[in-house]
């Protein structure tokens, strides 16, 4: 198989709870998933093409979306398809230079899919509790700080 991994050591609950949070993003405000992030086990950020910071209330319904994803124990999953078949449901402009001609697609659910090379956990149950630590906006760019809280 001709598959790239991801070098980056990416932690997998953190970075399966970004996955929910830029579903999340797309569905509240057809904003595309983050057009970058930072992950880490402490906390992590993404930031989106957006026109304006977050109200409370969005945060809140943003946090309570992720966390009910996270609370309903969905299955989170990997297939691989063809470069040519993934251009035909994926924007492959992002893609590494190094991608092969396999592409990983990473599902949770029926709540969202995409390509990716990182690790994840296998169920969404694990992640524990999602939470936005901060939010800032400058020049177009709206940058979300999260964290979670890991179960017990």
């Amino acid at each position: 198989m001709d598959y790239n991994e991801n070098p980056k050591s990416y932690y997998p609950p953190m970075h399966t709870a970004e996955h929910i949070l830029n579903g999340t993003m797309d569905k509240m405000f057809n904003c595309g998933r983050a057009f970058s992030a930072h992950i880490e086990k402490k906390k992590s950020k993404c930031d989106y093409h957006f026109k304006r910071n977050l109200t409370e209330e969005e945060i809140k319904l943003i946090e309570e979306k992720v966390n009910s994803i996270i609370n309903a124990d969905v299955p989170v999953t990997e297939k691989f398809l063809s470069r040519e078949e993934a251009a035909t449901q994926f924007n492959l402009s992002r893609l590494p230079e190094e991608a092969g001609e396999t592409l990983r697609v990473i599902q949770i659910g029926d709540y969202d899919q995409c390509l990716c090379s990182g690790p994840h956990i296998s169920s969404t149950k694990s992640i524990g509790q999602f939470k936005i630590v901060s939010t800032g906006f400058e020049n177009d760019v709206l940058r979300v700080r999260f964290k979670i809280i890991e179960p017990t």
